[in-house]
């Protein structure tokens, strides 16, 4: 059965930044490094996050590892174009609980394009909050608001452009 979206109701979250550094780079942190600038004040586990995971290929996992030795799936990679592009189901509910039900989780592409001075335009938006059903505009209001996307993004970049904190994706 398709999903049907409601056009006047899905309003995405966009953010995006420049980054100083090459699309290659930028793409491998975003998401193999993403251990190395994700906060870990932002999980849904059950114990304090450990490590953050997003697994590089089509189908994989987006989840922590927990200090308790537990893991905490939130995604999962629905497209894998590196080093240009990513999608990913964002399964976590409104009320911050993880929905393991595809159809009931909003989608994050990110885009990274390359610009002619060597760094990457990275383009982020968030969409189809109502697939979360009850509440969806909080969630909407949360991941667009300070300490969302934008904030996320900051902190990714901070890491794309230090090579002290990930340099093995130089």
């Amino acid at each position: 059965m398709p999903i049907t979206i409601d056009p006047s109701a899905d309003i995405p979250v966009r953010k995006s930044i420049v980054v100083k550094t090459s699309v290659t780079r930028a793409f491998k942190i975003f998401t193999e490094g993403f251990d190395t600038w994700w906060p870990r004040s932002h999980h849904i586990g059950n114990a304090p996050m450990k490590k953050g995971i997003i697994e590089s290929r089509k189908g994989g996992r987006c989840y922590s590892e927990q200090i308790d030795g537990t893991e905490c799936d939130w995604g999962t990679v629905l497209a894998w174009e590196p080093p240009y592009r990513l999608v990913f189901a964002w399964q976590i509910t409104p009320t911050w609980q993880y929905e393991p039900d595809l159809a009931k989780a909003s989608e994050v592409e990110v885009t990274f394009t390359p610009q002619d001075d060597g760094s990457t335009r990275v383009e982020l938006e968030h969409r189809y909050f109502e697939r979360h059903g009850a509440g969806f505009e909080k969630m909407r209001e949360g991941v667009g608001a300070p300490g969302g996307w934008g904030s996320m993004l900051d902190l990714f970049s901070a890491a794309a452009q230090n090579d002290e904190i990930a340099p093995q994706f130089r």
